[in-house]
């Protein structure tokens, strides 16, 4: 298995005569912590190979973080599978004509999902899922209400952009009043959900009904202004090129440049499984590790980066935390169907805490838990785990 000691020292590597010198300049530019360019990110892509990018997203990882690698304990809770809006590479629209093939949860359903959890020391419920135009803006904040009156330590995590556009439109309200309302509520964070890749020609072949990339990113941006903490992500590895992840990563540089407000940037794999884009194939694992760490040299303004491991599959996620990667998201005790249903490594997405501590362990890492907006709770490094803690579901 590849560890953080298998890259080879950042020195050797500069002093090749055989590496291209745009690399060899990219390289000094990491190692003196100063900006890539777009020109910088793409030619990485286009030339960087996996043991370059890699060494040097090591570096930045080490220089940010050390060995330190985040997970929270978590739930999910999706209160629909059906969704009005198209996504080509999505199993979810195809229900909305044929929703017994679906489900919609009811308030008190959510409600007791949440209650499955009393008395055990989970710090956060990321609530998300389609858009069906049942579960609108007052929907959405009576179970915002009720989740937060019965367990108030509970963090609130929920709604993708794609989700708050709908609401806000249907509510007939701008989303600085939409997100004030969710706020007041009790929603104290977002995910990344529903950025895919931002170029209009993309999102013309892949999304193209849903709040576009200016959208996206003026949800998040008010988030932000309000004090709220969000992910970003970006789906690769379908028909998409190179720039077009540049450009996209370059945009949400920028947002961060502003507003500090992002905590996580997570990359999302493409899977072709039962959607219209199932002829697409898939990204190889060596270009996962690639996209990760270049991704890590990039988004220099960005404090984590998290790899979904029930997307990757636990191998390939424990992979990239020696390829820039810092968090592995949670535990994820859930029902989440989002992935699975594409074809997602881990159909059943349940780690529980030994289990996730030790995947960190293995790869020579310290696995920290901690909370939605990274403060620390505690330090499993020294924790010797039993075989029946690391044996449970």
């Amino acid at each position: 298995m590849t560890t953080r000691n298998d890259h080879p020292a950042i020195s050797t590597i500069l002093q090749d005569t055989r590496l291209d010198k745009g690399l060899k300049t990219i390289g000094e530019k990491v190692m003196s912590a100063e900006r890539l360019t777009p020109d910088d990110g793409l030619l990485l892509f286009e030339k960087g190979e996996l043991a370059y990018v890699g060494a040097l997203a090591n570096a930045v990882r080490v220089r940010m973080h050390g060995d330190k690698t985040y997970f929270n304990r978590n739930f999910h809770i999706e209160p629909t599978n059906v969704c009005i809006f198209t996504c080509r590479f999505c199993a979810y629209s195809k229900l909305y004509k044929n929703r017994e093939e679906g489900w919609e949860l009811s308030i008190d359903q959510m409600l007791d999902i949440v209650k499955k959890y009393d008395g055990q020391p989970v710090t956060e419920v990321h609530i998300v899922g389609g858009v069906h135009p049942k579960m609108n803006l007052d929907f959405f904040v009576e179970l915002l209400q009720k989740i937060r009156a019965h367990r108030p330590d509970l963090h609130l995590k929920g709604f993708t952009a794609v989700e708050l556009d709908y609401m806000f439109r249907k509510a007939k309200v701008s989303v600085e009043e939409g997100m004030r309302i969710l706020h007041d509520a009790g929603l104290q964070s977002m995910p990344g959900g529903g950025a895919e890749i931002f170029h209009p020609d993309i999102r013309a072949q892949i999304c193209h009904d849903k709040v576009d990339a200016d959208g996206w990113l003026h949800i998040h941006k008010t988030a932000h202004l309000l004090g709220m903490h969000t992910n970003a992500t970006m789906l690769y590895g379908h028909v998409e090129q190179f720039w077009h992840r540049i450009d996209h990563m370059e945009r949400l540089r920028q947002l961060q440049d502003q507003t500090k407000g992002f905590n996580t940037f997570i990359p999302l794999k493409f899977r072709n499984g039962d959607n219209e884009m199932s002829h697409v194939p898939e990204t190889s694992v060596v270009e996962d590790l690639r996209l990760y760490a270049i991704a890590r040299l990039y988004m220099d303004n960005f404090p984590h980066l998290k790899a979904y491991w029930p997307m990757l599959g636990r191998n390939t996620a424990q992979l990239t935390l020696s390829f820039g990667v810092n968090d592995l998201d949670g535990t994820i005790d859930d029902t989440t169907k989002i992935y699975s249903m594409a074809g997602a490594e881990e159909q059943n997405p349940s780690m529980n805490t030994a289990q996730l501590a030790m995947l960190i362990k293995q790869a020579g890492r310290r696995p920290i838990e901690r909370d939605t907006v990274y403060n620390e709770i505690k330090d499993y490094t020294d924790v010797v785990f039993s075989d029946e803690e690391l044996m449970a579901r």
